[in-house]
């Protein structure tokens, strides 16, 4: 039986080999390239039918090949990707939004799988699924151990099936079972729109999924016709890791004429290489717009951010963006999958790419600031190409401090919220909520026996371990140690020192497991020192058509 199998396997690879070959044959031959393609086919064909023939132990044929494949695009760049059949959910999720299951966000803590959070309207929200759920069996086998990606794979399916969760619940004795019926799950693109103070509009976009140019659009439209007197608008990209194209395009388009070009590719293949231009008339052409990204914006959010630049259309605030300057489309492969492969880089409208980093056989390499060309705005303002869309406005961004690094690892503040909501079946609106009970927090921390360490006992702990190997003098150990008492002493008032930023994080959890993802992004809004500079930016009409003149 295991031979007959592993004999249809090299049938069906040598079949694939015959196709790539003549596939080789009809691409261009000018490098020469032919006869590798060719032989080295040839070779790993031979040496996989080897492999599977005579290897000591039983090999998984399938698991065998997708560890070359995913071996081999490693050696390309980071978003050159095999999505196999059971991949094909969670692409779909990056290009629609959306997906078969049951609508949670899971997270490994020790042993288990733990809900983060449900979301509003999704089959486990319906079903009674809460953040701090520990899943202990899926359809009565044992989840112990497993990852998320595990428990992930068995909770997708198609609508109308059900699956069935063995939970450990917090503040309940005994192991409860729910029973979700399965559905497709969509998560909202825009979470948030709303007025801020001093008649500025707030749109928020989590990811460039399809139709969110046209969310976009109606969250816009909705805040204009309730607010005639709106004097601006912020759009929020910062963590936003792009998504399609085509929505960045049609999101330009919102503030920026019909027929203007948005975005240019170019590749390999030139009959592949294409311009896309706005193709409707916008919705606002005068209204001033700041758009906030990070170094977590990339991709489409570059597109946007960058082209608004070049057009002088907008204010960018923020931190310098991600750096991703590259396309990927993708092929079908056979067997319901698809190769998602880089065929090209994009040009926004200056002339500019902003890919930060180059790939040479795999390796990242830097583009240094010194090889950064520069290109001219609308209206002439110098821009530089390669490592990301640089904002007008630069604002400062601190470091994590590595309390609120260890909180986080540790899921202490999720783990001190479930406790909180068992405590609290109600809370205030978002706007009124206030956490008043930090002593009781760090009161918890010191029940839990909280430890972290610093960048710098990270770094003495390196230290004392060279001087060790190197055989010291006790002159210098006793120098470490002394540095060591110094750094806990230090640490004693962190606590203290990070309280607004972390009462901040706490407010943000609490306010999620009553009003979800909505209520999270309010309360956000609520001490966004980034906004603040934004309301205060689009009040001052003089400093705004400033920051878009020539210098």
């Amino acid at each position: 039986m295991g031979k007959s199998i592993i004999k249809s396997v090299q049938q069906g690879v040598f079949m694939i080999a015959i196709f790539v070959l003549s596939v080789a044959a009809t691409v261009n031959t000018d490098h020469g390239k032919s006869f590798e393609i060719a032989k080295n086919i040839e070779i790993f064909v031979t040496l996989y039918k080897e492999l599977n023939t005579y290897y000591v132990d039983d090999i998984d044929p399938a698991r065998l090949m997708r560890t070359g494949v995913d071996a081999m695009l490693e050696s390309l760049d980071p978003y050159t990707n095999y999505i196999s059949e059971s991949d094909m959910e969670g692409y779909r999720y990056i290009t629609e939004g959306k997906y078969n299951g049951i609508g949670a966000n899971f997270e490994k803590i020790k042993d288990y799988v733990a809900v983060l959070e449900s979301y509003e309207g999704t089959p486990a929200q319906k079903a009674g699924l809460k953040a701090g759920d520990r899943i202990v069996a899926v359809d009565g086998k044992s989840a112990k151990g497993k990852s998320v990606e595990d428990v992930g794979f068995i909770l997708r399916g198609a609508p109308g099936t059900e699956v069935e969760l063995t939970i450990s619940r917090p503040g309940t004795a005994k192991e409860l079972k729910i029973i979700i019926t399965r559905d497709e799950v969509q998560e909202e693109n825009v979470p948030y729109h709303g007025m801020l103070k001093n008649d500025v509009g707030y749109i928020v976009l989590t990811i460039f999924t399809r139709d969110a140019g046209a969310h976009i659009a109606e969250a816009y439209r909705d805040l204009k016709s309730k607010n005639p007197n709106m004097k601006g608008l912020i759009l929020d990209l910062r963590g936003n890791g792009g998504g399609l194209l085509a929505e960045a395009v049609n999101i330009c388009n919102i503030f920026i004429p019909k027929g203007q070009v948005v975005v240019t590719t170019k590749g390999k293949v030139v009959e592949w290489d294409r311009s896309f231009k706005t193709m409707n008339n916008p919705e606002d052409e005068q209204i001033p717009v700041v758009v906030l990204i990070d170094k977590g914006s990339a991709s489409a959010s570059e597109i946007v951010s960058g082209t608004l630049q070049d057009y002088d259309r907008a204010v960018l605030m923020g931190q310098r963006s991600y750096g991703k300057g590259l396309v990927q489309n993708t092929r079908e492969v056979g067997y319901n999958a698809k190769i998602k492969l880089t065929t090209a880089k994009y040009y926004i409208p200056s002339g500019r790419c902003i890919q930060a980093i180059s790939y040479h056989q795999g390796e990242p390499m830097d583009v240094p600031d010194s090889q950064r060309a520069q290109f001219k705005t609308t209206n002439g303002r110098i821009v530089l190409d390669g490592g990301g869309v640089t904002p007008d406005l630069l604002l400062p961004k601190d470091a994590e401090p590595a309390i609120i690094k260890g909180l986080r690892t540790q899921f202490l503040i999720f783990d001190y919220v479930t406790d909180y909501v068992l405590k609290h079946p109600t809370i205030d609106s978002v706007a009124d909520f206030h956490f008043k009970e930090f002593d009781g927090f760090a009161q918890f921390l010191s029940d839990k026996g909280f430890v972290y360490d610093t960048e710098s006992e990270i770094a003495m702990k390196k230290l004392k371990e060279q001087a060790e190997k190197e055989k010291f003098s006790a002159l210098v150990a006793a120098e470490i140690k002394a540095m060591e008492s110094k750094i806990q002493n230090e640490k004693k008032g962190d606590l203290a020192r990070h309280k607004e930023a972390i009462t901040k994080l706490i407010e943000r959890e609490i306010v999620g497991r009553y009003y979800y993802q909505k209520g999270k992004f309010q309360i956000n809004l609520r001490d966004d020192s980034e906004v603040e500079e934004a309301i205060k930016l689009l009040n001052d009409p003089v400093k705004y058509r400033g920051l878009l003149k020539k210098v």
